[in-house]
């Protein structure tokens, strides 16, 4: 089968396509293969030898990704709810490699879900680690509640798109930072206001916040704490809470949460039905195949993105 290796980490001149075998499933596992999978920032960061390589121990060469869609074509003796032909879609493994820069994953059914019959697998493969991360932000460290008042930074972005959708859906009122290029995306995301990042200043921008989604970190999650209401919560899911951090957040009398996504069929399958009716839609700013993968890499890390990149298998 085709796949992307990483030889070596830093660009992505250090990316190759070879043929390897495809991989042997255990008992408790299946194998699916692949129609899409989609690219995240931790991917690039990967590839520079941060991200979850700074997480746990890789050897090169290595596979990247973790976000898929496809179809199960084998199903070991212990699996039990999915079965070949069935239509999936998932993070897996993460943060260790899901090895997903490939035709074919093996993959354990407690991080899968049914992909509904509604959307496609791009729009599958795009609604994985980002809309994990959305939906645990919103529901784990910190509930949304309804009548919050929640910022959503980066609403443009890949998981910050979801936020503000998931976010409207829990009954918030959503406010949503972008630069003005992306004002009108993300009101039609179904944000309640927008704000230009770079021709306002958002602690003056806003008021009575209840809860404030930060992608960005440094600065941006110190000042954060200045603008959530006490009792308020600043969620961050590129750890920028350290002890210094977290003390001040004490001294404000304000939540301050580090959070990391984890693979879930659970909420995968929650995910799933907010898909199949139309409540949370995914974005795909762009489609690239296996071969262009750090073409992929370069979008992404551009900044220029909006909402999700996608790569057909």
């Amino acid at each position: 089968m085709k796949a992307i290796i990483l030889k070596a980490f830093g660009g992505i001149e250090n990316f190759e396509a070879v043929n390897i075998p495809v991989p042997a499933i255990k008992a408790d596992e299946v194998l699916i293969k692949l129609k899409s999978i989609s690219i995240n920032p931790v991917d690039a960061k990967t590839r520079q030898g941060k991200g979850a390589a700074g997480r746990t121990k890789m050897e090169l060469p290595i596979i990247l990704g973790w976000d898929i869609s496809g179809v199960i074509t084998e199903a070991g003796s212990e699996v039990t709810g999915f079965k070949p032909g069935d239509e999936v879609f998932a993070m897996i493994n993460f943060p260790v490699l899901g090895k997903t820069y490939t035709e074919y994953v093996v993959a354990k059914p407690s991080e899968l879900a049914i992909k509904p019959a509604n959307i496609t697998h791009n729009e599958a493969a795009a609604a994985t680690l980002a809309a994990l991360t959305a939906w645990q932000v919103l529901t784990t460290k910190v509930k949304v509640e309804k009548g919050d008042r929640v910022l959503v930074h980066a609403a443009a972005g890949g998981v910050g798109h979801y936020v503000v959708q998931m976010a409207k859906h829990l009954g918030a009122y959503v406010i949503g930072t972008s630069s003005a290029a992306n004002k009108d995306f993300v009101l039609s995301l179904g944000a309640d206001e927008h704000i230009d990042y770079k021709t306002q200043k958002i602690e003056e921008a806003v008021s009575d916040i209840d809860f404030i989604f930060d992608p960005i970190g440094g600065a941006n999650t110190e000042q954060s704490l200045h603008i959530v209401n006490k009792g308020g919560a600043v969620i961050c899911i590129l750890h920028a809470f350290n002890d210094e951090l977290l003390q001040k957040a004490k001294e404000l009398g304000v939540q301050g949460h580090n959070v990391l996504v984890y693979p879930s069929g659970d909420d995968m399958k929650i995910i799933a039905e907010l898909l199949e009716k139309g409540i949370v839609k995914s974005h795909v700013s762009k489609v690239f195949q296996l071969e262009q993968v750090g073409e992929a890499h370069t979008l992404l890390e551009s900044g220029r993105a909006v909402g999700k990149v996608v790569v057909e298998i």
